[in-house]
């Protein structure tokens, strides 16, 4: 029987805790997943600027205040308390000054109504509501339905 170097014994012991590490992540939803799926849609309400509208599809947010918008692809990092939001900003309207700038923000979903919270300019986010300076409520709009039926003629 051949012996095993010390570099295959090694890459052997990697190679299955890698595959234990991907099963035990596919059983076992997060809270983060949770929170990504409650975060999906269309909502609106007031924010730092007065109205607003937030747009979440995927990790992609939409950001739109008046004439002003923001597209940004965010992350939540899992373990924090309150919930963060990390958002990059991809692109604005001009003047397109935040492009690569990382927004660090809490935020969390009561009674159908979502509040983010973040500290302009700083590089990491509020530790609680309240202490924040800038703060954005909105509630999700349900998409119109439209209407399936033909037309009725006389």
């Amino acid at each position: 029987m051949k012996k095993a170097t010390n570099g295959q014994s090694l890459l052997g012991a990697l190679a299955l805790s890698i595959a234990g590490l991907f099963t035990a992540c596919q059983s076992t939803p997060t809270r983060t997943a949770a929170e990504l799926k409650r975060l999906q849609g269309y909502w609106e309400g007031e924010g730092a600027g007065g109205k607003c509208s937030v747009s979440i599809t995927g990790t992609s947010l939409h950001y739109r205040t008046g004439t002003g918008w923001y597209k940004t692809t965010f992350t939540l990092p899992a373990g924090t308390d309150p919930q963060q939001l990390h958002a990059t900003i991809k692109d604005s309207s001009p003047p397109t000054n935040g492009i690569g700038k990382v927004v660090f923000a809490i935020f969390k979903i009561e009674d159908e109504t979502l509040t983010l919270a973040e500290d302009d300019m700083s590089d990491k986010p509020p530790k609680t509501f309240p202490s924040a300076s800038s703060r954005y409520n909105v509630k999700k709009v349900q998409p119109q339905e439209k209407n399936t039926e033909p037309p009725k003629t006389k």
